[in-house]
């Protein structure tokens, strides 16, 4: 069990990989191309608030992504549903107020924000373990070993998982040994979780929405605000409000996107909506670490699971990962979890 294994990115997908292959014995060691952790979940502190501008909500169907949480002790709680919510159907109309149906599935958050998950997983590793701004840029493989090349060091390995999204990682890393053209046909057809999203948040002083009776949940057809619910804190000392814009505002400038928000939630609220301390926004798709960029519309989780990813490639010494390659919740939290169990048995049963 001394095998080395290198895993590509430190998003959930990568830090749960490392964090389970260390308790069985690998020598592990995770590239992160970016300045911080995380990938696809991105929990941002501003004005002392906890915001998520990326991975929110998991659901009690997700059984993977719950034993995790019960077995590094975090909590989660439920969101807030109460009270009424609201529904733009044209401009010209004042939002509806209307009842969410008590039926739906309930949502749930992390106690700390979602980032808590990668920190607690971070504990359990060394500092060397972990290397951030490492983007990599070439895989070179032999019989004996693979060899992974970053614009600033040089890795000899046993094993290479990438977490990356499969479109940018046939797009983004060079590969001595010609990748198969049928994995590469698949990966620029794989929908990329996140990419199309635009998220947003805004934290206030006090949440005077619940004054009004209203829940912070919102709908709207024809608004920048597509989608938005209660951001307050587990603790209730911490308020905001995020969700969704509508994609079509991805070519505006922040400030553009920020006005016509602000006209929004006067239409939603009042003066109290424009009343805000700071306004946060995520545009996944310009995101040069998660997205490759090109005009070709894929549907969301189209081939996420597909059979080819889970193959073993490069003399089999190289394995694709991440949310998007997992039969089960792929394109979700619980995704990555579950395709995370799986490589880990895989290897287990691999070298013992």
């Amino acid at each position: 069990m001394k095998k080395n294994i290198l895993i590509i990115g430190a998003g959930i997908s990568g830090l749960y990989l490392a964090y389970r292959l260390k308790k069985e014995g690998f020598q592990i060691k995770v590239l992160e191309a970016n300045n911080r952790i995380g990938g696809r979940i991105y929990t941002k502190k501003t004005n002392e608030t906890k915001v998520e501008l990326g991975a929110t909500w998991l659901w009690r169907y997700n059984e993977e992504l719950l034993k995790i949480c019960k077995e590094l002790k975090i909590s989660i709680f439920e969101q807030n549903m109460n009270g009424d919510a609201l529904y733009e159907a044209t401009k010209t109309d004042l939002p509806q107020r209307f009842k969410v149906p008590k039926n739906q599935e309930i949502s749930y958050r992390i106690v700390g924000g979602t980032t808590t998950i990668l920190e607690k997983m971070l504990e359990k590793l060394s500092t060397d373990e972990l290397l951030l701004n490492q983007k990599v840029i070439k895989i070179d493989d032999s019989k004996e070993a693979i060899k992974v090349t970053t614009k600033h060091s040089e890795f000899i390995t046993d094993i290479v998982i990438s977490t990356i999204p499969p479109q940018l990682l046939v797009n983004s890393v060079k590969f001595s040994s010609k990748l198969d053209t049928n994995l590469i046909q698949v990966a620029n057809n794989t929908h990329t979780w996140m990419k199309d999203s635009i998220k947003f948040a805004l934290v206030y002083k006090t949440p005077f929405w619940k004054d009004k009776s209203l829940s912070g949940v919102a709908f709207s057809n024809v608004g920048p605000v597509a989608e938005m619910y209660d951001h307050s804190s587990f603790e209730n000392k911490h308020f905001a409000l995020m969700g969704f814009l509508n994609g079509n505002l991805i070519h505006e400038s922040k400030k553009q996107r920020e006005l016509k928000i602000e006209e929004q939630l006067f239409k939603f609220f009042g003066k109290e909506g424009k009343n805000y301390l700071s306004y946060e926004e995520k545009i996944w798709n310009k995101d040069e670490l998660i997205n490759f960029k090109n005009e070709k519309l894929i549907p969301p989780h189209y081939n996420n699971g597909h059979e080819i990813y889970q193959q073993e490639y490069l003399n089999d010494r190289f394995i694709i990962a991440g949310s998007e390659t997992s039969k089960k919740y792929g394109g979700y939290m619980e995704g990555a979890i579950y395709r995370g169990n799986q490589i880990v048995a895989q290897l287990i049963h691999k070298f013992l």
